[in-house]
């Protein structure tokens, strides 16, 4: 049975004025220690222009330990109530929410948010105001700030003296505004269905198959509707997402259904279903339960098992098996030393455990602070991709015979056990542009699990990466396996080479991918550079001079060069549909003004809508010759993360979201709105015309 909101609210207002003999203001309780979530009233512009609109911003922070709540609270907490006292004209929107997240307390789930968030409303300012008019806006704010164990009622009244102007924003109130913005669900730009069958609700809801998608929750706006504690199935079928819970009403309903979808972590997605034909989905995703925090044991050991197994199937990957072929060799070399072969195999798999949960570690960290990322999220960093550009370069020179590196040469040289520690913490260094089958789901799991089991998950990873090394050590029928020591070794350590030099080419691909062209010449530079630096080593160490000091030198010049030469590197530009300009204002109005005429549509990856727009109609053929022909110029923006200044100009169109198709003909001021759903005929008359 669901908790009555009116019920809590009631009780938490008693307990407060029990407890402090007052309400919670933003001025504190008489006695008190102030408000537990502390509010703020700004605008992007203080100086809007007559007629404008504006945005607002109530910006909420809670306490350590404190939350506030959701427009939808979930079965238990009260949203903002905001009344505002505006100049005569003078109006203001709705309230807009950021996604919020779960929390389950006794059975309830809340619909909170634990952190900073702000509240968006637009401020519509009146025609008639005169420049250097006051424009005095005051907000009458009552929310509830609660823990997992009491709730205190707020209020604040919060004001802002604008003055009426030429509507400029600066530099650090559009950067902050942006980030609100982009905090913001997007339009799904899609009609959703809804299908109801005896207590249960299935909603099938446009995202297109290509389109990545982890742990779905549908956040529902409409009350009264769906058990918000219960657990929601999601599944797969064509382009349809299709998620299953409980209602939360016997009494039959027809009407729409809003809410905000969840489809990874900071991208979400609000939308109205409408009753309609749902499909049974063909592939399930995730479970509820796992997506609620609830880990049973059968879970946990099942994604401990697809780590040790994804860990183990990683050495066969061109980025890690090049080194379990050198450990083999120094086994080989090693002969029957059962003891030596014991603690180098040891010392190999604290370095890869070490490693695994180090990355484990940094990953739930930055995730509890916010931040969407998984496995080999330091690849989305251009001087992570540089520095390992420039390892795996070194490594591939090293098992060419170009130069010695103790930690992968074998023998005496190694230093034992030390050696072989710095080997593990390779390994799993350089394994990380890799993935592997079954590595999905278990980080996919572990980095939903509560911290102790996530490391463990990861610490998996690392001894699935070890047991080659582990069983050859620790089993001498296996190491009497190995062949004699012989020229086999020098020929498979050199051709070994061949596996890491594909390695850094998928390196340098993928800072192309990232970079552009001037990322393949930074990556052409230092593969040189770090050729010719392993080479000069290399010399030096077959005329038995020292080469600590200078290799130590030239690899920390090398690094800062690979650093530095990846933070200048510019985001490089999708060509887009048919060969599409990617979206710029700039030069929008360059192309306008030499009198081209331009298509400009705006599309998501999510946005199913938009993907079959692009395949019916604006990659057709016949579009592209009629075009080419009249000289239209195609311009593309995307707005799959949220740009923000591609959500800017959505807004100057008076549009929220994607899909949108814009017409620049020759001379004309404005643009021609296309419909939502295109043809070629539609776009080869514009060709014609």
């Amino acid at each position: 049975m669901r908790f009555p909101n009116f019920l809590f609210v009631t009780l938490a207002l008693i307990a407060a004025l029990f407890s402090s003999g007052s309400l919670a203001s933003a001025q504190g309780l008489p006695g008190g220690d102030g408000p537990h979530i502390h509010p703020q009233l700004i605008a992007e512009s203080r100086d809007p222009a007559p007629g404008s609109t504006v945005m607002l911003a109530i910006v909420m922070r809670p306490s350590p330990g404190w939350h506030g709540y959701w427009v939808n609270p979930g079965d238990a907490g009260l949203d903002m109530d905001a009344r505002w006292t505006l100049p005569t004209g003078a109006n203001v929107g709705d309230l807009r929410y950021p996604a919020p997240e779960r929390l389950l307390v006794s059975g309830l789930m809340n619909h909170v948010f634990k952190g900073p968030y702000a509240l968006l409303a637009e401020l519509r300012v009146p025609p008639q105001l005169k420049v250097g008019q006051p424009l005095p806006i005051v907000l009458d704010a009552h929310w509830l700030a609660c823990t997992d164990k009491v709730c205190v009622p707020e209020k604040a009244k919060l004001s802002l003296d604008l003055v009426v102007g030429a509507g400029s924003v600066s530099a650090d109130s559009r950067s902050r505004f942006d980030d609100y913005r982009a905090a913001l669900p997007r339009p799904l730009g899609s009609e959703a269905h809804y299908a109801v069958t005896g207590d249960r609700i299935r909603i099938a809801i446009p995202y297109p198959a290509t389109a990545p998608v982890e742990n779905p929750w549908f956040y529902a706006v409409t009350k009264d509707r769906i058990t918000y504690a219960e657990p929601q199935q999601a599944g797969r079928s064509g382009d349809m997402l299709v998620l299953e819970t409980k209602l939360s009403t016997k009494e039959p309903f027809t009407g729409p259904l809003q809410g905000v979808l969840t489809v990874a972590s900071g991208t979400s997605l609000s939308l109205t279903a409408s009753q309609g034909v749902v499909p049974v989905a063909a592939k399930l995703l995730q479970s509820g339960s796992e997506q609620n925090g609830a880990f049973s044991a059968s879970a946990f050991f099942l994604a401990l098992g697809g780590a040790l197994l994804g860990g183990l199937l990683l050495n066969i990957m061109p980025c890690v098996f090049p080194i379990l072929s050198l450990k083999a060799i120094s086994l080989a070399r090693a002969g029957g030393n059962e003891r030596e072969a014991r603690a180098e195999a040891l010392a190999y798999t604290a370095g890869t455990l070490l490693s695994c949960m180090a990355l484990g570690g940094v990953i739930l960290a930055l995730r509890a602070a916010g931040t969407s990322v998984g496995w080999a999220f330091q690849l989305q960093d251009n001087r992570v991709i540089a520095l390992l550009l420039v390892l795996t370069v070194a490594i591939t020179a090293n098992l060419a015979g170009a130069f010695a590196l103790p930690a992968l040469d074998g023998g005496r040289q190694d230093k034992g056990a030390r050696g072989a520690f710095f080997t593990g913490v390779l390994a799993a260094f350089v394994a990380t542009p890799c993935t592997g089958p079954f590595m999905a789901a278990a980080m996919g799991a572990a980095i939903l699990m509560p911290a102790p089991l996530a490391l463990a998950i990861f610490a998996g990873l690392g001894l699935g990466l070890a047991s080659p090394f582990l069983a050859l050590s620790f089993i001498p029928a296996l190491r009497r396996r190995l062949p004699k020591p012989g020229m086999w070794m020098e020929w498979l350590r050199r051709s070994m080479a061949v596996p890491m030099a594909l390695t850094v080419l998928a390196l340098g691909w993928l800072l192309w991918r990232q970079g552009g062209e001037a990322a393949v010449r930074l990556a052409l530079g230092l593969s040189i550079v770090t050729l010719l630096l392993c080479v000069f080593i290399g010399r030096w160490q077959r005329g038995g001079r020292r080469v600590l000091v200078p290799a130590l030198g030239g690899t920390l010049l090398l690094f800062g060069v690979a650093i530095w030469g990846a933070m200048h590197l510019q985001p490089r530009q999708e060509a887009g549909v048919e060969g599409a300009f990617p979206f710029d204002q700039a030069r929008l109005a360059q192309l306008r003004a030499s009198g081209r005429p331009v298509f400009l549509y705006f599309t998501a990856d999510w946005c199913l809508t938009c993907k079959v727009n692009e395949a019916g109609a604006i990659a057709n053929a016949d579009v592209a010759k009629a075009f080419a022909a009249a000289n239209v110029a195609v311009m593309a923006g995307d707005w799959t993360k949220g740009d923000p200044v591609i959500t800017r100009f959505l807004e100057e169109q008076g549009r929220s979201g994607v899909p949108l198709y814009l017409y620049y003909a020759p001379g004309m001021e404005k643009p021609q709105l296309l419909p939502q759903i295109l043809t070629p005929a539609t776009l080869t008359a514009l060709a014609k015309d």
